[in-house]
């Protein structure tokens, strides 16, 4: 069983971030950046079906340098070997760029089943994994909690409104995954020693025989008219005295400010 997880590096969701408007972008410096909470479901199952079908693991993920921290997290879960997109014309990218470039990685690599996480914490886009799937012309189920791989076959079950859903298919297919699927591991201290030896291959846009002006910002199908931050929240009202007395005015303000009721 050969599985491709798609992963991605992201600010910590416990950093403080800070918004640059001028180049519609966070201020990365001295940013804490790890590997996509969701995604690290994704690598979990992978291992776990790897551990229980044999097979590979191998981790893809795009950006400069500093995103090998990432990757080297899932080879110190136990992934085989990593392949970074590395390259400026990948920067500026918004989703279908990135599912294009990432499709056409996993193209060069013989795979069973992809996997990823529902959507990146940062952008919080959820649409990188769908698109792959469709440019790679394979069946995609969003959003699992529950995956359970057969002989050639899969049967996926997620969440919905009132419930839950079960689909089943063939294989090749794309997983995405989201919490509840697994308690991803944490990576031991041999693991990470291991993780420094594995294989972390840079792939250019000239090794995917992809067009320059398909990758990064000049493949965009969005632009990003402006990133602002969003408004300082209001102070608190506090209110001292009688409650006879008090109980009338938030009564008014919940209705006539606040209008929650």
């Amino acid at each position: 069983m050969n599985i491709i997880c798609l992963v991605k590096q992201v600010p910590d969701t416990e950093a403080k971030i800070k918004v640059k408007p001028e180049i519609k972008d966070i201020d990365r410096e001295g940013l804490n950046m790890v590997l996509n909470p969701y995604d690290e479901f994704a690598v979990e199952e992978a291992l776990k079906i790897k551990e229980a079908k044999g097979g590979s693991v191998v981790v893809i993920t795009m950006g400069q340098k500093k995103a090998e921290d990432a990757v080297r997290t899932a080879l110190a879960m136990g992934a085989d070997r990593a392949i970074r997109l590395d390259g400026a014309e990948f920067d500026g990218a918004d989703s279908y760029s990135t599912a294009k470039a990432l499709a056409e990685a996993v193209k060069k690599e013989a795979f069973d089943l992809v996997l990823c996480g529902k959507n990146a914490t940062d952008d919080d886009a959820s649409q990188v994994g769908v698109l792959a799937a469709e440019m790679l012309g394979i069946a995609c189920v969003n959003v699992v909690t529950k995956l359970e791989i057969g002989d050639g076959s899969f049967k996926a079950t997620r969440e919905i409104e009132g419930g839950s859903e079960t689909v089943e298919g063939s294989l090749p297919a794309l997983i995405t995954a989201t919490k509840g699927l697994n308690e991803p591991r944490y990576p031991s201290l041999p693991g990470i020693m291991k993780a420094k030896k594995k294989e972390l291959k840079p792939v250019t846009v000239g090794d995917l025989g992809l067009d320059a002006g398909a990758a990064g910002a000049a493949g965009a199908k969005t632009d990003l008219a402006a990133l602002t931050p969003p408004p300082e929240r209001a102070a608190g009202k506090k209110f001292e005295g009688d409650p006879a007395e008090i109980v009338p005015q938030v009564v008014k303000l919940l209705r006539e400010e606040a209008k929650v009721i």
